[in-house]
C-alpha cells in the first residue's frame, strides 16, 4: 500500500458514517413540507455526494429556483434533527488510525459544506485524524475532479498516486476525471452494479474488508 499510494482520500456520508437513510428522508420530508412531488428513496439516495444545489435540482426537478433557499432550510431542519443519532460505520476509526500509524496521509472529499463536515468530525471525534479536507462549498462539487486535483497539489503528489474511496458513482466519476485510482464501497448510497460499471480497482462490502484490501496491496 505504501509503495502504491501517497494519499488516501475518503468520502464522508455513506462511506465513513451511516447517514444515507437520514439524508434521503430529509430530502423527502423537505419536499413534502413545500408541497412538491416527493422523490422515491432511490432518487433521494442517488444525489448523495453532490453539492446541495446540484442534489436538489436532480432529486426535486420541479423545485422552483426562487424556493431553493426555502427547500434547503427545510432539508437542514430535518437533517439536523437527526444528526445526533448518526454513527460511524463499524471499523471506521480503526481504519483511519491504522493509516495514520503507517504514515499514510489521509484526506476527505465530500459534498457536505465545510461547516457541516467540521460539525460531523467534532461529533465523531475524528477532527484530528485527517490531514486535509475538501467540501462542496470550497471548490467545484463532485463529479468535477477539482477536489482530488487540489488535494494532490496540496500534498505534492501525482494524481495516479492518489486513492479515492467512496460509495457513489459521483466519487468514482470524480476519480476517473482526475485520473486517480478508486475503490467503491457497496454499503452506502449507490448499488454495487452501478459502482462496478465504472470499473474501480476494487469493490468492498465493509470497512474491515477495505482495511484488509489496503494492507494486502
Amino acid at each position: 500500500m505504501l509503495q502504491r499510494f501517497d494519499l488516501v482520500v475518503f468520502d464522508w456520508d455513506g462511506t465513513l458514517i451511516d447517514s444515507t437513510a437520514t439524508i434521503a428522508r430529509s430530502i423527502q420530508a423537505a419536499a413534502a413540507d413545500l408541497g412538491l412531488p416527493v422523490p422515491d428513496f432511490a432518487q433521494a439516495t442517488h444525489v448523495i455526494g453532490l453539492g446541495l444545489q446540484d442534489a436538489l435540482a436532480r432529486a426535486v426537478p420541479s423545485l422552483p429556483a426562487e424556493r431553493a433557499q426555502e427547500f434547503s432550510a427545510r432539508y437542514r431542519h430535518h437533517y439536523f434533527s437527526a444528526e445526533d443519532t448518526l454513527m460511524l460505520f463499524d471499523g471506521a476509526s480503526e481504519l483511519i488510525e491504522a493509516l495514520r500509524a503507517e504514515g499514510v496521509p489521509r484526506a476527505i472529499a465530500t459534498g457536505k459544506s465545510s461547516r457541516g463536515l467540521e460539525r460531523a468530525l467534532q461529533a465523531t471525534g475524528m477532527t484530528d485524524l485527517f490531514d486535509a479536507t475538501r467540501c462542496a462549498d470550497q471548490t467545484h462539487p463532485k463529479p468535477h475532479p477539482a477536489m482530488l486535483l487540489e488535494l494532490a497539489e496540496e500534498f505534492d503528489v501525482a494524481p495516479n498516486r492518489v486513492l479515492m474511496i467512496g460509495d457513489t458513482t459521483h466519487d468514482l466519476m470524480m476519480a476517473g476525471a482526475a485520473k486517480t485510482e478508486a475503490i467503491g464501497v457497496t454499503y452506502g448510497a449507490h448499488p454495487r452494479e452501478q459502482l462496478a460499471a465504472l470499473q474501480p480497482m476494487a469493490l468492498v462490502d465493509s470497512l474491515r474488508e477495505l482495511r484488509r484490501w489496503l494492507l494486502r496491496h
